[in-house]
């Protein structure tokens, strides 16, 4: 439980990924966010990666944005302006792709009325995009797109209809009789099921690695993984068990009833960045006759002991960013090779426990699924 007890202290501690710059000067070619609300001129985002911000708030006495160099130590102080504005840029870069961010306005907590919101820390927080120099790989482009719906399933478990979001490719509504693999895929904790399509922009990944030819298509099934009732220092109580209910007697039968799937193990893989990694390293142990790939982002390691019957597992992935625990990942997978697994191991390149480590991972995942 070491390594999850280290995933769940960076997200409680609200990391904020920061680029290793030294101090430099500002280049002033700063556009817009374009996660801001629609006709919002802040906050604003320069070549370099530096964010800059204006909120109005004439009474207040003091403002500060958690995003920025420092983290949890201050974020960005904003300074008030004669004109009532207040205004700052981050001490420097930020590292690239999404970030959650709120203001602190007098001690309480806001939202920026400039932003878009994005469910993270358990909370709708506001979203800002560093434009990343890969980026045309999570774009929306003009190629084919598929279909992120929403779905209501019913559990018995929970007495409750649940919610999960299903991504289907461009092709499943234009072949009627074709049938296609399913993987299942889980947010981190603090996030839900919507945070893979807005925040880690899977179907857009999804549409372009299919228009390139470079993945065979499938379903992705994106639902709550019950993760957020966890408090600091209250993992080792985690029960996966009402969560696997839900998940494997409940919404797997529930989707290969309503969706043109292949059915079975073979075909059917399970992938979860933090927390989600968490919850498929216990649920693919547990029911191995269920899945047959493995993908944990920045969620934790398997080893070879912990795997019972390894003839039908297909794939096992594990990635992190480069400035989480790269070593670890990467010796993880050695052994896992030298006992005869196929498994492979990615590190994004100049980033930490973020989304652009897990849409990267993505990019990398996908091609490796029902090959």
């Amino acid at each position: 439980m070491k390594q999850y007890r280290i995933v769940i202290l960076l997200l409680l501690s609200g990391f904020v990924g920061f680029a290793q710059t030294k101090t430099t000067s500002v280049i002033e070619d700063f556009k817009p966010s374009v996660l801001n609300q629609p006709g919002q001129e802040y906050p604003k985002v320069n070549s370099q990666g530096y964010a800059r911000f204006q909120i109005t708030a004439p009474e207040a006495k003091s403002v500060v944005v958690s995003l920025g160099l420092g983290g949890a130590k201050g974020g960005t102080v904003l300074t008030k302006d004669q004109d009532g504005y207040w205004r700052g840029t981050t001490e420097g870069a930020m590292d690239e792709g999404f970030h959650y961010y709120h203001l602190t306005i007098d001690g309480g907590i806001f939202n920026d009325p400039g932003a878009l919101n994005f469910y993270g820390s358990t909370r709708w927080e506001s979203g800002i995009e560093i434009p990343a120099h890969d980026q045309a790989f999570y774009a929306l482009k003009d190629v084919p797109h598929g279909n992120v719906q929403q779905i209501l399933f019913p559990s018995k478990s929970t007495n409750t209809s649940r919610r999960a979001f299903v991504y289907t490719p461009p092709s499943y509504h234009k072949d009627k009789d074709k049938k296609y693999p399913v993987l299942y895929l889980q947010h981190g904790w603090g996030e839900d099921e919507t945070a893979w399509s807005n925040q880690g922009r899977v179907n857009l990944i999804m549409d372009n690695l299919i228009a390139e030819g470079k993945i065979k298509p499938f379903i992705i099934v994106m639902t709550y993984g019950m993760t957020n009732e966890i408090k600091y220092g209250g993992l080792a109580s985690f029960k996966i068990e009402p969560f696997q209910t839900v998940l494997v007697d409940e919404l797997i039968p529930y989707i290969d009833s309503n969706f043109r799937t292949v059915s079975n193990q073979a075909n059917r893989a399970m992938a979860g960045l933090s927390m989600g990694g968490m919850e498929t390293h216990s649920i693919t142990l547990n029911k191995p006759d269920v899945f047959s790939h493995y993908a944990l982002l920045s969620g934790g390691i398997y080893k070879p002991e912990e795997i019972k019957d390894k003839s039908k597992l297909k794939l096992i992935f594990i990635s992190c960013g480069s400035r989480e625990r790269p070593e670890s990942v990467q010796s993880a997978v050695k052994i896992l090779k030298d006992a005869g697994f196929n498994a492979v191991s990615y590190i994004s390149e100049n980033t930490a426990h973020e989304f652009l480590t897990w849409r990267r991972s993505f990019k990398e995942l996908a091609p490796l699924l029902f090959r």
